[in-house]
């Protein structure tokens, strides 16, 4: 390999790789200066000068010595005889300095293999950690990629420094259909080193993609005059979003929604027309769960002892509301709100009064039993015959004919009751 062709690996360095100038002059003379310290087996910083210019792709070495008389040199390194000086120039006199570029052409193929593999080495290592820390400032935040490859269980994508980045199937909301050169938006969720390359990991189904979106549509929250307190999300079916507002004259729901919905609109867009519920934030829980199951119009909520179950009591109109399209609706109620949520018709919180503990029946069914029916959320008689036995069988993990059992053992209770 000669000198040009040498000079040609740095001008392909420079035009095609994501490295800045300084960077590579960095790189460069490192790799130089490893070479020549092993070939003169010696730290060669104090007589040895790298010269890079990168824009031109080229370099030039130095090798600098002090001349003195021929009986007094001791290091053939640091310093030239005045006889070997006046070869180079005649006038060099004792005490001047000698800089002798050294070609390196002069230094051997193998040495000039080895170099060439080491900048290859050393360039991808610094693009791999440069890519790796751009990334990792970037976690949480929305960028914008083409797409460039669609798999089954990934979609690959550049950003505009043409680096690839990853969608995984996990993190595609269920509507999402792209082809290549498309463009999409997503957070960037993780950046790890795998086998010493950086993966970075996109997402569009985390609650900090619609969180970003939010902040984008929404000058108050950016600015901090309104606080996003929750989110949860089913991904392309729907969200519920807490707001808050510590200034009594901002309303943080309208300001999110806008003038007839135009900044939600976009929102909604984006993420596949999922459905977007975004309600006032409070720390009475039971306003909070009343809100969180709007639509529905909620008649009475009452909260276990423990605070973390809530019977909602409503018109038979409303429960198909309260619950939802595929129950996303009681089911984000519930991870907005911290509480299990049970709902129930009003005529069931009439009868209330009337309703038996289910320790009551212990004499008659098994603790275990109890307990499994306890667990699923259901402390009375009453609460268990809301359900049908199959119901039961499946949210207490029972089999089919211990819950019949049980219900034949409760409804004799209201039987004798009647009687």
């Amino acid at each position: 390999m000669d000198n040009y062709k040498l000079v040609e690996t740095f001008t392909e360095f420079k035009e095609f790789k994501n490295i800045d100038r300084e960077a590579m002059m960095r790189i460069i003379e490192d790799v130089f200066r490893g070479m020549l310290n092993k070939k003169f087996e010696t730290e060669t910083d104090d007589f040895i000068d790298i010269i890079v210019n990168v824009d031109k792709g080229d370099f030039e070495i130095y090798h600098n010595r002090t001349v003195v008389e021929d009986d007094e040199m001791t290091d053939p390194l640091r310093q030239i005889k005045l006889s070997d000086a006046i070869k180079i120039e005649p006038d060099f006199e004792v005490g001047e300095e000698v800089n002798e570029e050294l070609r390196i052409e002069n230094f051997g193929r193998r040495d000039i293999l080895a170099l060439r593999q080491n900048l290859q080495t050393k360039v991808s290592e610094y693009e791999k950690e440069n890519i790796f820390q751009k990334y990792k400032e970037k976690v949480g935040e929305i960028i914008t990629a083409e797409v460039v490859h669609v798999w089954k269980r990934e979609i690959v994508v550049t950003d505009d420094e043409n680096i690839e980045l990853i969608l995984p199937k996990a993190e595609q909301i269920p509507n999402d259909i792209y082809k290549k050169g498309d463009t999409l938006r997503a957070i960037v969720k993780s950046v790890e080193n795998v086998n010493g390359s950086p993966v970075v990991t996109l997402s569009r189904t985390s609650e900090i993609f619609l969180q970003r979106l939010l902040e984008a549509e929404v000058p108050e929250i950016y600015d901090g005059l309104i606080t996003i307190k929750k989110i949860v999300r089913e991904p392309g079916q729907r969200a519920k979003i807490a707001v808050e507002s510590y200034d009594d004259r901002i309303d943080p729901v309208g300001a999110c929604v806008g003038m007839k919905g135009t900044r939600i609109h976009g929102i909604v867009r984006e993420l596949r027309n999922e459905n977007i519920d975004v309600i006032n934030w409070t720390t009475n829980p039971v306003l909070l769960i009343s809100r969180a199951l709007s639509p529905a119009k909620i008649t009475n909520i009452v909260l276990s002892s423990d605070n973390t179950m809530a019977n909602v009591y409503m018109e038979n109109d409303q429960i198909s509301l309260a619950i939802g399209k595929g129950g996303y609706n009681i089911k984000l109620a519930g991870k907005l709100t911290g509480y299990e949520i049970d709902v129930y018709r009003n005529s069931e919180a009439n009868s209330a009064e009337e309703d038996v503990d289910l320790q009551e029946f212990s004499d008659e069914i098994d603790q275990w039993v109890i307990d499994s029916l306890i667990k699923m959320g259901c402390d009375t008689a009453k609460n268990v015959l809301s359900y049908t036995p199959e119901e039961v069988a499946n949210r207490a993990d029972l089999e089919i004919e211990t819950v019949k059992d049980v219900f034949r053992i409760l409804k004799a209770e209201f039987e004798q009751d009647a009687e």
